[in-house]
């Protein structure tokens, strides 16, 4: 008897679709050029003009307000990529989009002129706005309904953001810091120049994945784009919509990393190691690291306690995920207090503050993601997945606002009330959390049953 070869599309590697690994990548550079940038971009405005390697001269106050303005819109700008995506050419198409825009966006950066700077962040906000909410929706798209292996491809998935995530704070750290802050900017346009060019070699084993649903051959996803919402379908946005209440205000904490957090390592922080000082953007790969590391970790955990008969919902993650990173802060008050009776402050309460906000955020990021493909109606996939994507944004802002209050505030009063708010609005909703998943339906009770495999592959992990 023969046996039909599988199709590309059809194909799994390490128990999981290839199309996955073709995602990881692209997300991999893409995050390594938007990382990379980041990493830099607050230090470039502050850095004086007379210096050796010249920024921009700015204050530290005006440096977070285009931090906060410009965070914000990258990801507010995912709601028309994702509408474009739904309504006119789908989801692969609107991730190769704005991977080219990207790639032109960074290495217009690389040009010492005001025009190139403020046309290179517009054409990253639109980029990013592209291809962030879609290419989340296909990693989603790769699992049929109730598989439960969709919760474990986001968290590999999201491994892969920050693989790019910690290289880049590195490498275009170390350039843009040492080498010029344009070369920096450059090296980032390299990075997703690479993630187009695989994304693009990769096509074959996404066939199935982020087409235009207005051209599909499918019987149910044509009559899904026509029927009006259900009972069902309005009650999952409602929750959703709650759910990403914790989003801003996570986001919102956990942005001073490139901001606040960013210029208090520069400005406060004792960085001598060994004779040797480190440079203040390298504290910006301590989270990549960190999720790299813990990643499966966390994720395992989960998976644990699920095989135990301790459900554990994406929504009481997402609670216990904004909690961990809030206390996390404290560390950063005990930074602020340290410097205020010493004169500088240990890098170790910069470690510890960053473990704890990745942790928090592995039990909320990848969870939501994964959330949003499970309750989203099809129609509305990458819509939805743009607003959470906003929802960030907003948190982006809110965290550019928040940085600029400390020059007025202080440090100590920031970081504390940041810490004291996230765990008091966590405890909040966790009082509501079971009244908010009935209006789910069930959608996270639908997963099949889990195999003997899967049992001891969780136990190994």
């Amino acid at each position: 008897m023969t046996s039909l070869a599988k199709s590309p599309e059809q194909k799994e590697l390490f128990g999981h679709p290839v199309g996955l690994y073709i995602l990881f990548f692209t997300e991999m550079w893409e995050r390594f050029s938007y990382y990379g940038m980041r990493a830099i971009l607050v230090l470039y405005l502050v850095q004086a003009t007379t210096d050796a390697n010249p920024g921009l001269g700015w204050s530290n106050g005006e440096a977070l307000a285009l931090y906060g303005w410009y965070t914000m819109l990258v990801y507010v700008a995912s709601i028309p990529g994702g509408w474009i995506a739904d309504k006119f050419i789908g989801q692969k198409k609107s991730v190769l989009y704005g991977g080219i825009l990207l790639v032109a966006g960074h290495s217009i950066l690389a040009i010492e002129e005001y025009w190139a700077f403020y046309t290179g962040l517009g054409l990253i906000v639109a980029g990013v706005g592209m291809l962030k909410p879609n290419i989340s929706t296909m990693v989603g798209g790769l699992y049929k309904q109730g598989d439960i292996r969709r919760d474990k491809g986001f968290t590999i998935f999201y491994i892969g953001i920050n693989i790019g995530a910690f290289l880049s704070s590195l490498i275009v750290g170390y350039v843009g810091e040492v080498h010029g802050w344009h070369y920096g900017f450059g090296l980032a346009g390299i990075g997703m120049a690479l993630g187009l060019l695989q994304y693009l070699v990769g096509q074959k084993y996404l066939r199935n994945v982020g087409n235009f649903l207005g051209v599909s051959e499918n019987k149910a996803e044509k009559e899904a784009m026509k029927k009006p919402l259900t009972k069902i379908e309005k009650d999952r946005i409602v929750v959703l919509m709650i759910s990403f209440l914790l989003v801003i205000i996570f986001w919102g904490a956990f942005e001073q990393a490139g901001g606040l957090m960013n210029i208090y390592a520069k400005e406060k922080t004792n960085r001598m190691l060994m004779g040797w000082e480190v440079p203040a953007s390298w504290f910006q790969s301590l989270n990549a690291m960190f999720i790299i590391f813990l990643g499966t970790t966390v994720a395992a955990y989960w998976a644990k306690k699920k095989l135990q008969g301790n459900l554990s919902t994406s929504l009481f993650k997402m609670i216990i995920g904004l909690i961990i990173m809030g206390t996390g802060f404290f560390f950063m008050s005990a930074a602020a207090s340290q410097f205020e009776s010493a004169g500088s402050s240990a890098m170790y309460w910069l470690v510890l503050a960053y473990l704890f906000h990745t942790v928090g955020e592995l039990c909320i990021s990848p969870v939501a993601l994964s959330y949003i493909t499970k309750l989203a109606p099809l129609k509305y996939g990458s819509l939805m997945m743009g607003i959470y994507f906003a929802m960030t944004g907003f948190g982006n802002k809110l965290a550019g606002l928040l940085g600029e209050s400390a020059e007025g505030l202080g440090e100590f009063t920031v970081f504390t009330g940041i810490a004291s708010f996230c765990i008091l609005f966590g405890g909040l909703v966790l009082v509501f959390r079971k009244k908010l998943e009935i209006l789910t339906h069930g959608a996270e009770d639908d997963e099949h049953e889990i195999t003997e495999e899967e049992k001891v592959a969780t136990a190994n992990n």
